[in-house]
């Protein structure tokens, strides 16, 4: 059975003499040619396809930075010298330029690495201030209960006429003199 002029049976295998050149295979070809075909070296191991899971930021000291500044600006004499120390460093050039500029403009805080993302809107100090002010009202609530029920006792004791205990006059520190030998 033909279908436009292929067959749909199997095709007759032609022995390596019969078929044409671009016919043949790599191997047939050599072997055709009277040479021997050399084993492949084997192939070097594949890299692991996993990916990092975490992956870091790097970040780099103050002292790094300033020491990096400092080769750097030794081997500005030297034609290829700071290409070679940003790949030994494993750096860009834009780490230099920043660097160099935070050096420039004194900002010894610019160089030291800082967290990235936004700042935490959270003041510890200010939580602290809230507290307290809850707890200063809720004392300050509870004082004027037990205010309004001590007065409310004082009445019913004079009511009942129960005698009120004498309260002693407080004290003030102008009423007391400084202790004998202290002037």
């Amino acid at each position: 059975m033909k279908n436009n002029g292929i067959s749909s049976a199997s095709p007759t295998v032609l022995p390596a003499a019969e078929r044409r050149e671009d016919e043949r295979s790599e191997n047939s070809r050599s072997t055709a040619a009277g040479k021997t075909v050399a084993p492949l070296p084997p192939s070097p191991p594949r890299p692991d396809p996993e990916v990092v899971a975490d992956a870091k930021r790097r970040t780099f000291t103050a002292e790094y930075k300033l020491r990096i500044l400092a080769e750097a600006d030794a081997a500005a004499a030297h034609p290829g010298a700071i290409g070679a120390l940003q790949r030994r460093e494993g750096l860009y050039s834009s780490h230099l330029v920043t660097w160099r500029r935070e050096r420039q403009a004194g900002i010894l805080k610019g160089l030291t690495p800082h967290k990235r993302g936004p700042k935490s809107k959270r003041n510890p100090q200010e939580e602290e201030m809230q507290k307290l002010r809850r707890e200063n009202q809720r004392l300050t609530e509870e004082l004027r209960k037990a205010a309004i029920v001590i007065e409310v006792q004082k009445k019913v004791g004079a009511l009942l006429g129960w005698p009120l205990p004498k309260a002693e006059p407080r004290s003030t520190s102008a009423d007391k003199s400084p202790p004998a030998g202290i002037l």
